[in-house]
């Protein structure tokens, strides 16, 4: 596997090769310390299986940067890996279309799980900012879904999430949907997969329904 690695900081981007050497199959590193070198780059060749991307780097606006890093470079999944841990910073870098944010504080062994989860085709989003999203569906209980066990509190907007996971939506079908940003029901099925203790939306979907939180009746 290549990976773009854009970092303005030569000393973080030799911090996290050492961080990478210790995952399988990782074939070639590319390095870049602006978005217009790494938009050269992924210009003349997008075989990537990951990037890793710095939030705050010359050439372009933090965010505009990324949503066209995003754009260019396919398929491939975008992680950011910012010194910014703000909840409003990280829900913009996932209506930018990223699959992940990594703060900078993080320790090393919770970065390759993170890195791990992203490979797996799941998304990585830290502790504190789904702690909020849960603190968050626990405190609003007018409309909220309550699992058969007590133990599942979903709010109002998780369970139309939830439903529509049931019938085989996709997250950009179910902003559609919504009205919402795809970034924003990335953060509801993350938090969702949280909530119920299962790391894809196939359990999900299957635990909620045995639990009665969906309203669809037509399990997976």
């Amino acid at each position: 596997m290549r990976i773009l690695l854009a970092d303005d900081h030569a000393l973080f981007r030799e911090g996290m090769k050492h961080i990478l050497a210790q995952l399988d199959n990782i074939d070639e590193i590319v390095e870049a310390d602006s978005y217009t070198q790494a938009l050269e780059i992924i210009g003349d060749d997008t075989n990537f299986g990951l990037a890793l991307v710095d939030l705050a780097m010359p050439g372009l606006d933090n965010f505009s940067g990324l949503q066209t890093l995003c754009r260019e470079i396919g398929d491939t999944p975008v992680v950011v890996v910012s010194a910014m841990e703000g909840g409003s910073e990280i829900r913009q870098a996932m209506d930018c279309d990223a699959s992940g944010y990594i703060p900078k504080t993080l320790d090393s062994n919770v970065v390759i799980s993170a890195l791990q989860l992203v490979f797996s085709g799941g998304v990585y989003l830290p502790p504190n900012l789904l702690s909020a999203e849960n603190t968050d569906m626990r405190g609003r209980r007018a409309g909220s879904r309550t699992g058969s066990s007590g133990n599942a509190r979903l709010t109002p907007r998780q369970g139309d999430v939830l439903d529509l996971m049931a019938k085989g939506y996709s997250n950009k079908e179910i902003a559609r949907k919504l009205n919402l940003a795809e970034g924003t029901v990335k953060l509801h099925v993350t938090a969702l997969l949280k909530a119920l203790e299962v790391s894809n939306r196939t359990q999900a979907v299957i635990k909620a329904s045995s639990l009665g939180l969906t309203t669809t009746g037509n399990g997976v």
